[in-house]
């Protein structure tokens, strides 16, 4: 009866542990249900592959793969935050998020004014992963966007389902993630959040937080410096726990110490398990489930592994083509009313007053209207409601170029008071 009782009490303390576990980071659980589709647990093991395929053809530290920070290409990564809320109080504001990009920056970048506290017998090995987060400043279809997206829901909560990252469950759908770091908050039951890895769905890639976690700005301690999201930032960049989700397990990187499990709160000095004096535990990495305050440093390789995804043929390849970051090349109609595209033309002028010709055309149109129009401003859209071109009119007959257009139909618009123009255009 004893020994059913020790064995009772390390069962509950174990799954104490794995409850404590599941309440800050979910990525763990969430890739071992991935893993058990055959087709992602292929992808996921060909992201592997490709990962341990360069660092046998480069080890780490030769020149080339870890050159001085003069030298090396820092990495900038478009970022769209998907804010889900129910209640006003859940609409988190843009400096919260805002707050949370430079905490990003802040860690990657190792410019984390707790750089100090990083044990000396770790500082040779603490890295600036040279990666930058930044808001996207163009959507995918190349209008001017803050990088921040918000929606009002009637889910009250979300859970690891990746609802939150769909519209068809009240959540949003991802921009393109080939080209976007998607991150989603909202209110999340249970955990403080969770990350794909690369490999994972296409269209469920990116990182999921909690909004009480989210940034340096209305948070608390001990999660009020942004390091949830550093962490699970480090799973989308394809880093695993620092203790190999298993007791002394491989988090695939060399120069981590082997630990044998999570560590919880803001410890102090030096700690050891799995044998791995003199170095001990490397429970202040991001990796580890350490309070914010008591985390500050990814190591070099670390670094390593998350900048070879980057590499030809890597999974985040595709990133360093993005043009979220680019000044936007379409701009959206802002209009008094939704934009219709009717079948047949509708000019609610008098003829005498406008006119518009050739139409069809294929390079140029010549634009008629009388005196009360010039100074105003005529926009042209495709047949989805983006502004494609802007015309301010200076004389009462105008020509404009349209051969910059694609073949197809499209929409004049102005207006003038209580006149109006609205008029399909055929581009040959």
């Amino acid at each position: 009866l004893p020994q059913m009782r020790t064995i009772a009490t390390v069962l509950l303390l174990a799954i104490g542990l794995q409850v404590a576990a599941q309440k800050q980071c979910a990525t763990a659980a969430y890739t071992q249900q991935i893993l058990t589709q055959t087709a992602a647990s292929q992808r996921l093991a060909a992201v592997e592959q490709f990962i341990q395929a360069q660092k046998l053809k480069i080890p780490f530290g030769i020149k080339g793969t870890n050159d001085s920070k003069a030298t090396e290409t820092v990495i900038r990564i478009p970022v769209v935050v998907h804010v889900l809320y129910h209640t006003a109080a859940q609409n988190i504001s843009d400096e919260q998020v805002k707050s949370q990009i430079a905490a990003l920056n802040r860690d990657f970048r190792r410019q984390n004014m707790d750089t100090a506290n990083t044990p000396e017998r770790f500082k040779s090995v603490a890295a600036d992963v040279a990666i930058e987060f930044v808001l996207a400043t163009a959507d995918p279809k190349g209008r001017a966007t803050t990088g921040i997206v918000r929606r009002q829901t009637s889910v009250k909560s979300w859970v690891m389902d990746d609802k939150i990252k769909s519209s068809k469950w009240g959540g949003a759908d991802a921009w393109d993630t080939k080209s976007y770091l998607n991150i989603w908050v909202g209110n999340i039951s249970q955990v403080l959040g969770y990350s794909s890895v690369p490999g994972s769905d296409a269209a469920l890639d990116g990182v999921v937080i909690n909004a009480s976690v989210f940034g340096t700005t209305g948070t608390k301690a001990p999660y009020n410096m942004g390091r949830t999201a550093v962490h699970e930032v480090g799973h989308w960049l394809g880093l695993k726990h620092i203790w190999g989700d298993a007791a002394c397990g491989d988090d695939g990187v060399d120069d981590t110490p082997q630990q044998g499990s999570f560590t919880t709160g803001k410890p102090t000095g030096f700690r050891s398990s799995c044998s791995n004096a003199p170095l001990g535990d490397m429970y202040m990495n991001y990796m580890d489930f350490t309070d914010d305050g008591g985390m500050n440093l990814f190591t070099n390789g670390q670094k390593e592994r998350m900048r070879t995804l980057f590499k030809s043929g890597g999974p985040r390849n595709s990133l360093l083509l993005s043009k979220g970051l680019n000044e936007p090349w379409l701009e959206e109609a802002v209009l008094p009313e939704p934009v219709t595209v009717v079948p047949d033309d509708v000019v609610t002028l008098p003829a005498t007053t406008f006119k518009l010709f050739p139409n069809p055309a294929a390079s140029e149109i010549t634009i008629n209207v009388d005196a009360t129009w010039i100074g105003k401003e005529l926009q042209l859209l495709n047949i989805n409601g983006t502004v494609l071109q802007k015309v301010v009119l200076t004389a009462t007959s105008q020509k404009v170029s349209i051969a910059r257009l694609s073949t197809g139909v499209y929409l004049l618009q102005g207006y003038n008071g209580a006149a109006r123009i609205h008029q399909k255009l055929v581009k040959l």
